[in-house]
């Protein structure tokens, strides 16, 4: 039966009928980061400088050193990446088993509402109003926030800063106790620069959606895109971190097999 199912998806995407779908933006020097009070250590953008490029230092090959934070563009949040998860089991990058990497994938569309309040917040009502159409959000599912943040290709948009800090949509605490404890969701995903709303420092508690995933062991993707391109529910999603020994977190390519 396993083997029986394998080679349908398999046959599916030769035929056309599925399809892969990146979820991962470019990552490059002009990749923005998020941006921290001055009194922090900030994360550094992406860098990279040959070894080698077909000459003297190696004639037939090409390759780099690369240096950025690791979660820089499109990446993973591990448990250990907030104080709330450091202490629980398996909570790093390397230490993450596998299985939890790959589940179906629930997409929540909320881009007429962000087009109109970049500050929007999801809430459990509004959760309830997507199961009530596309049904109960299942354990070990990605939650994903369709936003249309990502396309927003300029960077100074993209951050979406004021005097009063960055303005961009993510989570009700209320909503990421519900789906972290009431659905078990492995994660949330999201098209902003990071899992929180832009303004989430001025919560209580603080960047509510990191406390409240991450101490529930869950995880979280940022810098998504083409969220557009998969359906409510119906695709699988596979988000693997590098496996960095003791990692909070990685840059990643982040892929969906979904109906075509």
């Amino acid at each position: 039966m396993t083997s029986t199912v394998l080679m349908q998806v398999v046959e599916g995407l030769s035929r056309g009928t599925l399809k892969v779908v990146d979820l991962t933006a470019p990552l490059g020097p002009a990749t923005p980061v998020i941006g921290l009070p001055p009194m922090f250590a900030p994360s550094p953008g992406l860098t990279m400088e040959a070894i080698s490029r077909y000459d003297a230092k190696g004639p037939a090959w090409y390759w780099n050193t690369i240096r950025l934070g690791e979660h820089t563009g499109t990446h993973f949040d591990a448990p250990i990446h907030w104080i709330t998860g450091k202490d629980l089991p398996d909570n790093a990058c390397d230490t993450i088993p596998v299985r939890r990497l790959v589940g179906p994938a629930c997409v929540i569309d909320v881009t007429a509402d962000v087009a109109s309040n970049p500050d929007f917040l999801l809430t459990p009502a509004r959760i309830d109003e997507w199961e009530a159409a596309h049904g109960r959000i299942a354990a070990g599912a990605w939650l994903l926030l369709r936003t249309g943040w990502s396309k927003r290709t300029d960077a100074k948009a993209f951050v979406n800063a004021a005097a009063d800090g960055p303005h961009s949509p993510g989570f009700d605490p209320r909503a990421s106790r519900m789906l972290a404890h009431d659905r078990d969701v492995v994660g949330v995903g999201v098209e902003t620069i990071g899992t929180d709303a832009g303004q989430a420092g001025t919560f209580d508690p603080p960047f509510p959606n990191h406390t409240i995933m991450h101490g529930a062991g869950k995880f979280g993707l940022a810098s998504l895109c083409n969220l557009d391109q998969l359906p409510p529910t119906g695709s699988i999603v596979i988000a693997a971190p590098l496996k960095i020994v003791g990692g909070s977190g990685s840059p990643l390519r982040v892929i969906a097999i979904a109906p075509a």
